[in-house]
């Protein structure tokens, strides 16, 4: 078939041709920007999960539906190595000069723009890569104190003052925000929670791994108060092959029964991995329906893919004694696990064990579901362990 009207699209973060199985979480989204915007409390929202789940492209998506509404969005990735305040600062001042060019929030707008600067002067010696355009001078004791908890909640205020004349919503959507340091974390949740006392128009939609949920409520304890937590998993049978069929029959393609149940057996459901074998699928396949034997000979060519891409360079990242934990793990199955049967594959005590377990934690390689117990923030992670280190060795 023609590999050029190919419509799947197993890039990261790359829109696919149908998104399935998430109209509910988009709505609620949807919801909450609004009633900000009428002045009216609703809670920030934070989705979790594991890799793979399509969170990136479903808080694109959402960023694009707030847009159309109306709403001004400021759109970051939090890297592992770069601060909160450098990222917030050039997209606040971008939306502070747009609201800026609207009559009525003129005013308020150049206020957020002072704002802006004494908060980038302030906490320039802190936050070293703070880089943005000064374009008005500091208002004295506007978000000048350097203390980010204290200046990030003026900055917000001034800002969501400016939206609010303009009749509209800041919303910010951070992905990854795992990665954010707690110090950042805890002043990001305390401006929010005072944009909310004060029904400043300023919500975030954020999204991240797992633990993600235990950070924000080792950050400030209301956290659980501020935000709702989605998980976003695995689709459902029903959207998984919604997901996979429907972009085929725009292109007049069509597949046997048994190689969709075939696929999403060995996806799990899982977005990223629906998108690989439906790509992979339709490149083998001659013409249409496409055919089992097609999804069996596409599964070689992606796992080889997998392997060396999406999977490999996880596992680049990690030390041999990381290596060995995971690879435990994986000899247990998908999981969750106890800590304590993994330690006892490795043949030591728990506690020894626990800076390690702690470092696959803070790379985001695996999580805590619950006290004592340790999974793959990756799907099918311990498959692609077992391949990658087949036999015993890893035991010694």
């Amino acid at each position: 078939m023609d590999p050029a009207r190919n419509p799947y699209t197993p890039g990261a973060g790359a829109q696919p041709a149908e998104l399935a199985g998430r109209d509910a979480v988009r709505s609620a989204v949807g919801v909450a920007i609004e009633r900000v915007r009428q002045g009216r409390p609703a809670k920030s929202v934070l989705m979790v999960g594991l890799r793979g789940v399509g969170k990136t492209v479903l808080l694109s998506k959402m960023q694009r539906d707030a847009v159309a509404d109306g709403a001004r969005t400021i759109s970051i990735e939090a890297p592992e190595r770069r601060t909160l305040p450098a990222m917030l600062a050039p997209e606040l001042r971008r939306v502070l000069l747009e609201l800026s060019r609207i009559e009525r929030a003129a005013d308020a707008a150049r206020r957020g723009l002072r704002a802006l600067a004494g908060f980038a002067r302030a906490l320039k010696v802190k936050y070293q890569d703070i880089e943005v355009g000064i374009d008005l001078e500091p208002e004295a004791g506007l978000a000048d104190n350097g203390d980010l908890q204290h200046d990030l909640q003026a900055l917000f205020e001034a800002a969501g003052r400016a939206a609010q004349d303009a009749g509209s919503v800041i919303a910010i959507f951070i992905d990854e925000l795992q990665y954010v340091g707690e110090p950042e974390l805890e002043a990001l949740i305390t401006a929010l929670h005072k944009c909310a006392q004060l029904q400043v128009p300023v919500l975030l939609v954020g999204a991240g791994l797992p633990q993600l949920r235990g950070r924000m409520g080792s950050a400030k304890s209301y956290a659980e108060r501020l935000f709702d937590f989605p998980l976003i998993d695995a689709l459902g049978p029903d959207d998984a092959r919604r997901a996979l069929i429907r972009p085929a029959e725009d292109e007049g393609v069509s597949y046997e029964p048994a190689a969709v149940e075939a696929i999403i057996e060995m996806t799990r459901g899982y977005p990223y991995f629906l998108q690989e074998w439906g790509k992979h699928s339709w490149d083998v396949a001659e013409d249409s329906p496409i055919r089992l034997a097609d999804v069996e000979e596409a599964s070689k060519v992606v796992l080889a893919a997998l392997d060396e891409g999406f999977f490999r360079v996880r596992f680049d990242r990690l030390t041999p004694a990381e290596k060995r934990y995971l690879r435990a793990m994986a000899e247990l199955g998908p999981g969750p696990h106890r800590s304590g049967d993994v330690a006892e594959l490795l043949k030591k005590d728990v506690t020894s064990l626990g800076p390690v377990r702690a470092k696959l934690i803070d790379k985001g390689m695996a999580y805590s579901p619950s006290h004592g117990d340790i999974a793959f923030t990756v799907p099918l992670f311990d498959e692609y362990m077992r391949r990658t280190i087949p036999g015993d060795d890893w035991r010694a």
